[in-house]
């Protein structure tokens, strides 16, 4: 139980401190672009047109809402934090001891590629119930922020918010963009787990006290690979949590009415925008479009 809580409390920390990175990424997803492109140097001296970076995009956030503009959506998505947490604990905990006992049953050693696929299993079981849990705190979290763009307060709190959703789109609008969240977890899931395997298995010598310290970032860096990979997923999600809920920035001319997230996939591949918001510096301007400033945008 104490793990659990320092997980809330680190978790919670890491939340409130990683918030205003969140809201502008959110936004930028979104297709909103306060902004103009200004003139500027890539990673490698040249000058380009560049989009504002994170901390320009911040600051404009403060310049109209103040400092406690970049904490928008952070009651709800703090509730989505501590109670993933805690469900996630409890429901490997429940694996991991059905597991326990099932090897007491058998007599059989397991492969070291049969216990990385189990403990993967394990993992995508428990984090697949997190997010099933915590999904409509994501909704509230997502919405709360595009608010922004049209200036609305339609979702001010979280109940209100619970009862203004559950009211207009009934139980399935706060699991709207929950398929692709979840394909996009497992997938990212299993690739970071198989490929840590396969590179600390084949690619780097045992014994070699080298080899040791590589093993143990290997995770991290293909976490991040994979992470990136997967990416879309986390695109389309937001985009379709956020559509045709009564908010600006869910309408046209942000964002179209999508029937289905593939629709919402399939759009954004054909305008190649499957990566935007996937990074907040050295933002490049969208190539054949313009930017409106009327709308805020690019077209």
């Amino acid at each position: 139980m104490s793990d659990t809580a320092s997980q809330v409390l680190v978790g919670s920390g890491l939340t409130v401190l990683s918030q205003p990175l969140m809201y502008v990424k959110v936004l930028v997803q979104v297709g909103y672009e306060p902004l103009p492109p200004t003139l500027g140097r890539n990673i490698f001296g040249r000058q380009v047109y560049q989009l504002p970076g994170l901390f320009t995009y911040a600051k404009h956030i403060m310049k109209i809402d103040g400092r406690a503009g970049l904490f928008k959506g952070l009651t709800p998505r703090l509730c989505s934090g501590a109670i993933g947490s805690v469900v996630h604990s409890k429901v490997l905990q429940k694996c991991q001891e059905d597991d326990q006992a099932e090897e007491v049953r058998s007599s059989s050693k397991e492969s070291s590629l049969e216990k990385v696929i189990k403990e993967t299993s394990q993992e995508m079981v428990a984090r697949s119930a997190a997010t099933l849990v915590t999904h409509p705190f994501h909704v509230i979290t997502l919405r709360c922020m595009v608010q922004f763009i049209g200036r609305e307060t339609k979702y001010s709190g979280v109940f209100s918010s619970f009862v203004t959703i559950y009211r207009e789109e009934g139980i399935l609008g706060f699991f709207s963009g929950l398929i692709p969240r979840l394909l996009g977890d497992i997938l990212s899931l299993w690739l970071c787990n198989m490929l840590a395997y396969l590179i600390n298995t084949y690619a780097l010598e045992n014994g070699v006290s080298t080899m040791t310290e590589m093993k143990s970032y290997s995770q991290a860096v293909t976490g991040f690979f994979a992470s990136m990979l997967t990416y879309p997923f986390v695109l389309v999600s937001n985009l379709m949590a956020i559509n045709s809920c009564g908010l600006a920035g869910g309408l046209p001319p942000y964002a179209p009415e999508y029937s289905s997230w593939l629709d919402c996939w399939n759009r954004l591949h054909s305008e190649g925008n499957m990566s935007r918001g996937n990074s907040l510096f050295f933002r490049k301007v969208p190539a054949g479009k313009r930017y409106v400033w009327e709308e805020k945008r690019f077209h």
